[in-house]
């Protein structure tokens, strides 16, 4: 069977800034670091609030001072800053929102990646250069001592813990509502969850579908935390737990399952190791199952801002993850599909905020 032919979006394919315009992003980067230590300042402060409050009439530094109690100097060199940014603009000496700021403060997916960005990678990247050269996480030293993230998930520090799971969970959850009909089709009896997590996917299923079971695969710190999950929700019964390390070279998978599932999990990995866990899940694959992978590919996105956004995320693979993977170019990712061993007979882009959902079978 071919693999079908889908449509690429039209993604950095020209230079679109005039001179002016590319010179004021290059002191953007220049000046990232404050950039962003304000602009997170600004809204975990209250500024941005104040501010937004005042809508139309706008407000004086003065009042924004009295409101967030601080001292005048902090509030006028951030609200300032908050200029440059784009933040807020001012006008007669009065403070207004821009629309950056309202996105900024209001919008889940900015303040979900700001977090992200703040309590799990912004310490870390320092550590780019190292990392890349090692292709080992050495920005992971400043959350904990493990080898990979994936090691210590569950006992992540706080806020990190909580960031890092509601980053992941927030594009991945948003996929489930398509995806769930998608696998359904083929009214599957027993479906293998590799990457477990936290068991959001197996719920998911399990409450969409009576019969069904599932079987999870992951690291034991997290198959502990999906089996509570499991359990607090009176679906244990309906539920077999895998302990595999898919890096394990000795490591092979249970058959009798229908389906494969995979979300957001095989871009935690290097594109040989891809081949290698694709390869497992051929050999435990009865002929006629299905592998189902959902995942961002920055090359599908509709926005340059959605691919920048997955770009920007590979750098955290790179320093905080593992070392080695990052969010694929569909035409990489595609090419290991085939090495091994599979074809695409479906490919559903635009999954809930910006996912590709494939669904694979043995060639």
């Amino acid at each position: 069977m071919d693999t079908p032919v889908v449509k690429k979006p039209a993604l950095f394919e020209a230079d679109k800034k005039s001179a002016l315009d590319a010179i004021s992003q290059a002191q953007f980067i220049a000046f990232a670091p404050y950039i962003f230590q304000a602009s997170v300042l600004l809204r975990d402060k209250g500024i941005l609030n104040a501010v937004e409050e005042a809508r139309g009439t706008g407000i004086s530094l003065e009042d924004v001072v009295a409101k967030v109690g601080m001292p005048l100097y902090a509030v006028r060199v951030l609200l300032e800053a908050g200029l440059g940014i784009g933040l807020v603009f001012r006008k007669e000496d009065k403070f207004f929102l821009a629309k950056t700021g309202h996105f900024f403060l209001n919008d889940p997916m900015s303040r979900i990646n700001t977090d992200f960005m703040r309590d799990v990678c912004y310490d870390g990247a320092q550590d780019l250069n190292a990392s890349l050269q090692d292709a080992k996480p050495r920005g992971l030293r400043h959350l904990g001592p493990w080898e990979t993230i994936y090691q210590g998930l569950s006992i992540l520090p706080e806020p990190a813990r909580t960031s890092w799971f509601n980053f992941d969970h927030y594009y991945s959850d948003n996929a489930f509502p398509e995806a769930l009909p998608l696998v359904f089709a083929r009214e599957p009896k027993k479906i293998m969850d590799i990457g477990a997590n936290t068991g959001k996917w197996t719920l998911a299923c399990l409450q969409y579908n009576s019969h069904v079971e599932l079987g999870l695969v992951d690291l034991q710190v997290q198959l502990n935390v999906a089996k509570s999950n499991m359990e607090a929700a009176g679906m244990g019964d309906r539920v077999q737990y895998f302990e595999r390390n898919m890096l394990d070279p000795k490591t092979e998978l249970p058959a009798g399952y229908d389906i494969i599932w995979m979300s957001q999990f095989l871009d935690c990995f290097a594109d040989a190791e891809i081949v290698s866990i694709l390869e497992k899940c051929h050999r435990a694959l009865p002929d006629n199952g299905r592998v189902f992978i959902n995942e961002t590919f920055w090359d599908r996105q509709r926005f340059e801002a959605s691919a920048l956004s997955l770009q920007m995320t590979s750098l955290y693979f790179t320093t905080m993850a593992n070392g080695n993977s990052q969010m694929y170019d569909s035409k990489v990712f595609l090419s290991l599909i085939s090495q091994a061993g599979f074809e695409v007979v479906s490919q559903a882009d635009n999954i809930g905020l910006s996912h590709t959902i494939l669904e694979l079978a043995k060639k």
